[in-house]
């Protein structure tokens, strides 16, 4: 991560960055993103982690089996979903 942000990018893509992280290291990894984002990166941030989602989202794209079903601003997408799949999905519910 601080070898990529070094070039200071205009964007930066993050597959699941936390996934195999204890929880003190994904707020340092959380902590280094925002300040990314602040500094003007835009930064693509995949996750299944909803409560990081909820964290560090401004928006949301929100794909299903390879399709794009919604993309929304983030307050919007968590507070009202427009697809079923994106609200089951945030109930817990397994979809397929």
């Amino acid at each position: 991560l601080a070898r990529a942000l070094a070039t200071e990018p205009d964007v930066l893509f993050m597959d699941e960055p936390t996934s195999n992280l204890d929880p003190a290291s994904t707020l340092v990894i959380e902590d280094i993103t925002k300040a990314a984002r602040d500094r003007g990166t835009k930064i693509v941030f995949i996750t299944h982690d909803m409560g990081q989602a909820r964290r560090l989202a401004d928006d949301v794209v929100f794909m299903h089996r390879g399709k794009v079903l919604e993309h929304s601003p983030a307050a919007a997408f968590f507070n009202q979903p427009a697809s079923a799949e994106a609200g089951d999905y945030m109930a817990g519910k397994i979809i397929l």
